[in-house]
């Protein structure tokens, strides 16, 4: 397995010829493909995340799209587990970028916050796998909206 590993504002890009890094935990919620739509400054992403879901105890609670500096631009609540489908796939938007803006999407896993790994990269040129460093914009976990209750 070929890996390129590039170091830039925080974050080791791992591209891997099997898809998500190495560095994947059991207990967080991993993003796995990112696809879009839509027209400039006017975009739905369409996430797949795969994740340990048990119910409400443990689930994947909101999938994000992140600036690669870490502001947060738009957040997916999913507001019930996805025990008996994985990996899910779930839509949303619209995100305010121009085409070639590169962005991070990741997943959140309630109770354990969020895992190391994420994709990034832009409408134009799609996404890849990327490992981010530990605690990167850890901040945005009490931004809102949150998850107000999971339905099951």
């Amino acid at each position: 397995m070929k890996k390129y590993i590039t170091e830039l504002l925080g974050l080791v890009i791992l591209v891997s010829t099997t898809g998500i890094s190495a560095t994947s935990e059991t207990n967080y919620a991993v993003v796995t493909e990112v696809r879009t739509q839509g027209g400039q400054s006017n975009y739905d992403f369409t996430v797949t995340v795969k994740s340990p879901d048990k119910g409400c105890r443990q689930y994947a609670n909101w999938w994000e799209v992140l600036t690669i500096d870490g502001k947060l631009l738009y957040r997916r609540i999913l507001a019930h587990s996805h025990v008996t489908e994985q990996p899910f796939t779930r839509s949303g938007g619209t995100v305010n970028i121009n085409p070639d803006t590169e962005v991070i999407v990741r997943a959140h896993m309630h109770p354990a916050g969020y895992g190391p790994d994420a994709m990034r990269g832009s409408v134009a040129k799609g996404f890849a796998p990327v490992a981010l460093t530990k605690g990167f914009a850890a901040r945005l976990e009490r931004l809102k909206p949150h998850v107000e209750y999971c339905a099951w």
